[in-house]
């Protein structure tokens, strides 16, 4: 069973995402990350191959240990231990001091713009059954998150429809919860938009349908 934690802290203004989950038995690692905006800013790990292999016990213990670190590293951020750096202001915008001389022809059509969607808990979002997604979308062009982009999950290839949605708060971040249905089809896939306007971005996953057991003669 993997252990993992996603949280948010409001530190002067900034919505700082950490995120704490196992790695598994091949790694045997506690790794906890955090993010402003999608950027990386400080990162943790934690080895747990003492506690290999895993029985009851000994998955209490590494559940554990998955808490604390994770609680640790967020009440170091709420009392300052962990420093994290200010968000660069853009560069300010430099005014030309030449003047048009001839009107100019009208500037093309700009290109519709595009958005990024990046999945944040990649090796945790499957439980068992249930499905929890923590997504962030940004401007491609300008690395700016998207606010108020519509993200919709969906699971392609499956016994019935299952698709949900939610709109992306003010850091851009997106949560989104259901239960995995059946998957019939050999190419299933979870397929995820963002649209913000006329601006679009699409992340996709492969996933594998259980194979069918023959039936005995």
């Amino acid at each position: 069973m993997l252990f993992g934690h996603n949280s948010n802290v409001t530190l002067g203004g900034m919505v700082i995402h950490v995120q704490t989950e196992d790695r598994g038995m091949h790694s045997a690692m506690i790794d906890t990350t955090v993010y402003y905006r999608g950027r990386v800013l400080h990162r943790r790990t934690q080895s747990y191959s003492d506690l290999l292999p895993l029985d009851a016990d000994r998955e209490q213990a590494l559940k554990l240990r998955v808490d604390d670190q994770h609680a640790g590293v967020m009440q170091e951020l709420r009392s300052g231990a962990l420093a994290v750096p200010p968000p660069t202001p853009p560069p300010a915008p430099v005014a030309s001091s030449i003047a048009a001389a001839q009107p100019t022809a009208p500037a093309p059509p700009a290109p519709a713009k595009a958005l990024s969607v990046d999945l944040l808990n990649p090796r945790t979002w499957l439980a068992g059954k249930q499905a929890t997604l923590y997504l962030i979308t940004r401007n491609k062009d300008t690395g700016l998150v998207a606010v108020g982009a519509r993200v919709t999950a969906r699971i392609q290839g499956a016994a019935e429809l299952t698709e949900v949605s939610t709109t992306t708060n003010a850091d851009g971040n997106a949560h989104l919860q259901f239960e995995m249905p059946r998957l019939v089809a050999e190419d299933a896939a979870l397929a995820i938009d963002a649209v913000l306007g006329e601006a679009r971005g699409q992340l996709r996953f492969q996933l594998r349908a259980k194979p069918k057991v023959p039936a005995a003669r």
